[in-house]
């Protein structure tokens, strides 16, 4: 297992084939016709050797994260937002699959290699807006470049699968250049401390080296606390369980209970999908 994750593009074929997986099901809650040639077989191979260790595997947090941000951006888009800026692309192929305004442009971000191979899986296909990619490492100042060429857009940032694998001077860093280039939205997922510890028990293979780094004790107040506004949070337990992907005992009796603070999670485990804006 461990030597079929070599970097955090992996983990991308492991989320293509749970989003694959979702798309079969005869009540799939969404359809991503390309997820199965993007993820191969080294992504079924991922998950499969994932499974196991997982108690059946993720697929419910993937899956209610990828409605969620679905939800995102059919709404930052009714809002007037008319570019997608998509950090960490991946293989995501919502600009192929999302009923999309023609005019809409939707710029994918991420290193060469992954964007190489999902241009050429994806040749064939047509995208359902304005689709550019551009190879970028997030860590240097090309962001910063590529979002003043922006000033006059207004830009919903997706970063899907993305700030965990930062470190926290990294996280802030991005949410500074992001508020100083006056985005109009930023959709995220964020977990705490305690799902990171239950995802590498459960994922070893996956996160041994691509560990998550980023899990805020202080969730999603730590970006209210730096000029962010959180116009929607959405617990993706929650939300899987009001999706019918989450239906066991254990988790009603969870859901029965008091729920962790977003903006407090501290250890407790905590994981939402949250869209933030410019406070005023």
């Amino acid at each position: 297992m461990d030597d079929l994750i070599g970097t955090v593009d992996d983990t991308a074929r492991w989320v293509a084939h749970h989003r694959a997986t979702e798309s079969a099901r005869p009540d799939a809650l969404f359809h991503d016709p390309f997820a199965a040639r993007l993820a191969g077989a080294e992504g079924a191979a991922i998950a499969e050797g994932a499974a196991p260790a997982a108690g059946g595997g993720d697929g419910w947090y993937l899956t209610a994260r990828t409605v969620l941000i679905d939800e995102a951006v059919a709404a930052a888009i009714a809002d007037g937002c008319d570019t997608v800026v998509n950090l960490g692309a991946g293989l995501d192929a919502r600009p192929y699959r999302l009923d999309l305004p023609a005019d809409l442009e939707w710029i994918e971000v991420d290193l060469p290699a992954i964007l190489e191979h999902k241009a050429a899986v994806l040749a064939a296909e047509t995208p359902r807006c304005r689709l550019r990619r551009v190879p970028l490492d997030l860590a240097g100042d090309g962001l910063a470049d590529l979002l003043a060429g922006l000033a006059d857009r207004r830009i919903l940032v997706l970063s899907e699968g993305l700030v965990m694998y930062l470190s926290p001077d990294e996280a802030d860093a991005l949410a500074d250049v992001l508020r100083a280039a006056g985005v109009h939205r930023w959709c995220l997922d964020l977990s705490s401390a305690g799902v990171g510890s239950v995802m590498a028990e459960r994922n070893r293979g996956i996160l041994h080296r691509a560990p998550w780094r980023f899990l805020p004790a202080d969730g999603v107040a730590h970006f209210e606390d730096r000029g962010w506004a959180a116009d929607r949070i959405d617990s993706l337990f929650v939300a899987a369980l009001e999706l019918g992907r989450l239906d066991s005992p254990e988790a009603h009796r969870l859901a029965a209970g008091p729920q962790p603070d977003p903006r407090a999670p501290g250890d407790a485990p905590w994981s939402g999908v949250v869209t933030l804006a410019p406070a005023r």
